[in-house]
């Protein structure tokens, strides 16, 4: 039916694409661990800057409310400076 040149042919064939598979296979890993990672060094650290700010912003209006004397709240004092 099938010559053995043919069937040996195919047989190198078939290798060199399972060869291929675990190649792509391998890169599709890797981007999906790079993706992970990003996400996992930028995005959470700014969704933690989201919930740190504003505590940031108290720590540094309220001794400055106390400094000057002023009784306003907060948010009345950033909106007179402008912010």
């Amino acid at each position: 039916m099938l010559d053995p040149e043919l069937l040996a042919k195919l047989d190198e064939i078939s290798a060199k694409a399972e060869k291929a598979y675990q190649a792509a296979e391998k890169v599709r890993k890797y981007l999906f661990w790079t993706g992970v990672i990003t996400i996992a060094l930028i995005v959470l650290p700014l969704i933690g800057l989201v919930f740190a700010i504003p505590t940031f912003i108290n720590n540094y209006v309220n001794p400055l409310n106390a400094a000057t004397g002023n009784t306003q709240s907060t948010m009345s004092t950033l909106n007179s400076l402008g912010l």
